[in-house]
């Protein structure tokens, strides 16, 4: 009943929002695609647009903030609003979308997600507690750089949730590392103006990177695992 309560509430604000962007001015047209739809909630809600546009991107990561951030800096240098209204707001965004995600590893609980690690295939128990036992060393700096990292921004928040790390601690964490990534992003959409799509640009070398890396961390671990089951097989 919660997760469907939960949702709802989602697909009603993402219906909102389609609602909104229907009515896309000249600016929107122009742009189209996530920045048409960025620009348009952010000329019709101001700052607070920005924020939800974020708090959105959160919880759907293929919204890209390294194309909604700009864009609220170079909205924010057209007058629309402040550059402080962008950038805290964004960043209450931010935060707001964590937490969801946060709430939404708490709701899933670590028995569910054993129960599930148990049944599928080339995984074994003990790697889920060691990753357990890297988060409750490591949880705090891997939420506070996690919320700097393209793909993990969103993630990071759930196996916070899961591991029940202290919500006062969670908050701000990832306040802070919210903070520094859309403070970045909002003041070079500010500075660069009409060139602001510049930014994804070099953001998406550094996406690419960071998704080659995991890639070949996840093909590494295969051929590993692969190999000592049929070790296992040959010395049983």
């Amino acid at each position: 009943m919660i997760l469907s309560s939960a949702v709802s509430s989602v697909s009603s604000v993402v219906g909102s929002v389609v609602t909104a962007a229907a009515g896309a001015s000249s600016d929107s047209d122009e742009l189209g695609g996530v920045a048409g739809w960025a620009v348009d909630l952010m000329e019709k809600l101001g700052a607070p647009g920005a924020g939800l546009a974020i708090a959105l991107e959160n919880l759907f990561p293929p919204l890209p903030s390294e194309v909604i951030l700009p864009l609220a800096g170079f909205t924010a240098s057209r007058g629309s609003f402040t550059l402080a209204e962008a950038i805290g707001w964004t960043t209450a965004g931010s935060v707001v979308g964590a937490v969801l995600l946060y709430v939404l590893g708490v709701l899933i609980g670590r028995d569910r997600v054993y129960w599930v690690w148990e049944r599928l295939p080339l995984v074994k128990t003990e790697d889920l507690e060691k990753t357990e036992a890297w988060f409750g060393r490591h949880g705090r700096k891997a939420v506070f750089f996690g919320r700097m990292i393209p793909i993990f921004r969103s993630l990071i928040s759930v196996p916070a949730g899961l591991e029940r790390m202290p919500f006062g601690q969670f908050l701000l964490l990832t306040f802070l590392g919210s903070a520094i990534w859309n403070t970045t992003f909002v003041l070079a959409g500010y500075w660069l103006g009409e060139q602001w799509h510049r930014v994804e640009e070099y953001v998406g070398v550094f996406q690419w990177v960071v998704i080659a890396v995991v890639a070949l961390g996840v093909c590494w671990w295969l051929v590993v695992r692969v190999r000592a089951i049929r070790h296992d097989r040959r010395t049983a």
